[in-house]
């Protein structure tokens, strides 16, 4: 083959093979187009869909983070085992169509119902859940007491068993008595400074629970700058008496009241009354010197401490 003509066919190669690509790209131009049409005519649902298939290069998503998942944890079943027991010392086999009786068996179906003296005092006053332990997975015994009228505590040990969800419960065997919890022994107290029951700090404290517990005088006047506390409404005492207050801190039974920003932590031991007797109280208090005088910057509650500048 001459060389021109080799050389002719070799440069109308890659234009021949230009020109093929290109009418491969309008057909799917074309194609697009008629689908986009097609799927305006038919509707907005096509619409879509022929917008989604079009010839666009789609990526590929990244794998999504695994999903953590909460496991709910099991329920305690004290109040479960209370309830049961309860029902039970009021219930008698002699008598199983009653409520206590049938409330009984519903918690505990294959448990049977004591079976008391006609004349017995057996009904408690009070039945309260004292301590619950998980043995294993599914598997607790609960501790519950029944105080009677005449003052005596019996204990019980319920086991209890639970579901793999922690939301069904059933009482597995009868209550067993137990000896009660012993007592645990209470840590040292970090109260160890005697405060003087006429100093600045002790009187401080009295006129604030005054105005705290019995209504007498405003709250406010005696709390530290930023700390928020109301009166307990309606004031449930008539008097307020301070027994004897201690500290943690040494300031605390300065004779005068120490430099301003002193803080000091107090517990308080007050004697309250009313109509109905005498109580004796006791308060955890911080409280901070201003301008010669202290004021109360904390108070202990059930919650945690209401310290100046919120709860702590």
């Amino acid at each position: 083959m001459p060389p021109g003509k080799q050389a002719s066919e070799s440069n109308a190669a890659p234009v021949m093979a230009a020109a093929i690509e290109l009418n491969r790209m309008r057909r799917r131009v074309r194609l697009s187009r008629l689908a986009l049409f097609t799927a305006i005519a038919a509707g907005p649902a096509a619409l879509g869909v022929a917008v989604l298939s079009g010839p666009t290069t789609v990526a590929a998503a990244p794998p999504s983070e695994p999903t953590a998942v909460r496991t709910a944890a099991v329920a305690d079943p004290a109040g479960y085992a209370q309830l049961f027991v309860d029902a039970w010392l009021r219930s008698s086999a002699g008598d199983v169509r009653s409520a206590q009786a049938r409330l009984a068996q519903s918690l505990a179906p294959d448990v049977g119902l004591p079976e008391p003296a006609a004349d017995a005092q057996t009904e408690p006053e009070v039945v309260t859940a004292v301590r619950s332990a998980q043995r294993t997975v599914g598997a607790w015994v609960v501790t519950v007491a029944a105080q009677y009228a005449d003052g005596r505590v019996r204990f019980f040990a319920v086991p209890v068993a639970a579901d793999a969800s922690g939301s069904s419960f059933t009482v597995t065997g009868s209550p067993g008595v137990v000896a009660g919890p012993a007592p645990a022994a209470a840590a040292a107290s970090p109260y160890d400074v005697s405060v003087a029951s006429d100093s600045d700090l002790a009187a401080a404290v009295g006129e604030f629970l005054s105005a705290y517990l019995t209504g007498a005088g405003e709250v406010d006047r005696y709390l530290a700058p930023g700390l928020k506390l109301t009166a307990v409404s309606p004031a449930p005492y008539t008097t307020v008496t301070v027994q004897q207050v201690w500290g943690v801190e040494e300031a605390a039974a300065a004779e005068q009241v120490p430099a301003d920003g002193t803080k000091v932590r107090v517990r308080v031991q007050a004697e309250a009354r009313d109509d109905a007797g005498r109580w004796p109280l006791a308060y955890g208090m911080q409280l901070k010197a201003r301008s010669g005088r202290w004021e109360v910057a904390g108070l202990e509650s059930g919650t945690g401490t209401v310290q100046d500048g919120g709860v702590r």
